[in-house]
C-alpha cells in the first residue's frame, strides 16, 4: 500500500481560522499551525496535499503555508454539511488511492523520532488496510470525539480490530458498546484526528446523502462504522499526543507542549516557575 496523498480538512465554520494562527515550534521558529501540519505530512513521505477550505479562504492559506504553498491543492466545501461532507470534497484528488487524513484544528506531538503521521502510515503499510489513530481518553471528553470499540490484534501491541464506531457517544453508550479490554476504567479509544483511509470511504459517504429532503450533517464516523463492517479496519495508539487547538485554552496547551519538548525547554520552565511563584506571593 503506497500512501503519497494527504487531505487536511479546514472548512469548519468555527475552526477555519485556527490553522492560520501562529505558534512557536520545537525548534523555536514561529510557524502557522497549517505549516506545522504540512510538515507533519511531509515527514511521512507524502507528496501531494489537498486542503479543504471555506470559499474565499485560499489566499490566506497559501500565505500561511509559506514555502510549501506550491505543494497544495485546494477544494472548497461550499455548504457546512459536516466533516464527512468536507472529506467528500477531496474525492477527485484522492482518486483510487489510499490517503492520509488530518483535521486542521489539531496539532500532533510525537514522543519518538518518527512523527505521528509516519507511525500511522507505517502501521497501514504493514497491515495493508485502513487505520485510524486513537488515544485513550477520559469519558468526560466523549462529547468532543468519535470513539471506537474493538479488541487487540493478536501479536500486536496497541493495534486493535475495530468493531464499533460511534460519533460523540454518551458515557452510557460507551460503557455498553465501546469497552476495550486493557484500558483504564472510564477511558475509551477516541479518534486522534488522523487516519489512513481507503477509497471505500468515499462510496460509504456517498450513501449517506439523500436520506432526507432536508439538508443533513454528514458524519465521517457513520462512514467509518460502515467501513468496519465491510473491510479490515484497524485502530492504533500512537507514541504521541493530539492537541485540539479549537477548544478553550487549546492553543495555550498545545504551545506549552511544543515548548516543553523543544530546544528552549529550560527557559520556558524557568518562566513557568516564576509565574507559579507569583501566585504564592
Amino acid at each position: 500500500m503506497e500512501i503519497k496523498k494527504a487531505v487536511i480538512t479546514a472548512a469548519g465554520r468555527n475552526q477555519r481560522l485556527l490553522p492560520l494562527q501562529t505558534v512557536v515550534d520545537r525548534d523555536g521558529q514561529q510557524k502557522s499551525a497549517l505549516r506545522i501540519l504540512i510538515e507533519e505530512t511531509l515527514s511521512a513521505g507524502i507528496e501531494e496535499i489537498c486542503v479543504v477550505i471555506c470559499p474565499g479562504d485560499e489566499p490566506g492559506y497559501r500565505t500561511a503555508a509559506a514555502d510549501h504553498g506550491a505543494r497544495l491543492h485546494f477544494v472548497e466545501q461550499k455548504l457546512p454539511l459536516g466533516y464527512g461532507d468536507a472529506v467528500m470534497q477531496a474525492r477527485a484528488f484522492a482518486g483510487d488511492d489510499a490517503f492520509l487524513l488530518l483535521v486542521g484544528d489539531h496539532l500532533y506531538l510525537s514522543m519518538e523520532n518518527r512523527s505521528c503521521a509516519r507511525q500511522l502510515i507505517d502501521v497501514a503499510k504493514t497491515e495493508r488496510c485502513a487505520v485510524s489513530a486513537v488515544q485513550a481518553t477520559h469519558e468526560s471528553k466523549l462529547p468532543y470525539y468519535g470513539a471506537v470499540g474493538g479488541r487487540l490484534v493478536a501479536g500486536r501491541k496497541n493495534v486493535y480490530k475495530i468493531e464499533t464506531v460511534i460519533e460523540k457517544p454518551t458515557p452510557t453508550e460507551a460503557e455498553q458498546k465501546l469497552i476495550v479490554p486493557g484500558l483504564r476504567a472510564g477511558h475509551y479509544l477516541c479518534f486522534f484526528g488522523m487516519h489512513v483511509l481507503t477509497p471505500t470511504v468515499f462510496r460509504l459517504l456517498e450513501g449517506l446523502y439523500g436520506r432526507s429532503e432536508e439538508k443533513r450533517t454528514i458524519h465521517l464516523s457513520d462512514a467509518l462504522a460502515g467501513l468496519a463492517a465491510r473491510e479490515r479496519y484497524l485502530a492504533c495508539e500512537l507514541a504521541g499526543r493530539r492537541y485540539d487547538i479549537g477548544v478553550k485554552y487549546g492553543f495555550m496547551i498545545a504551545q506549552l507542549a511544543l515548548a516543553l519538548t523543544g530546544r528552549e525547554r529550560d527557559e520556558v520552565l524557568t518562566n513557568l516557575v516564576e509565574l507559579l511563584a507569583l501566585r504564592r506571593v
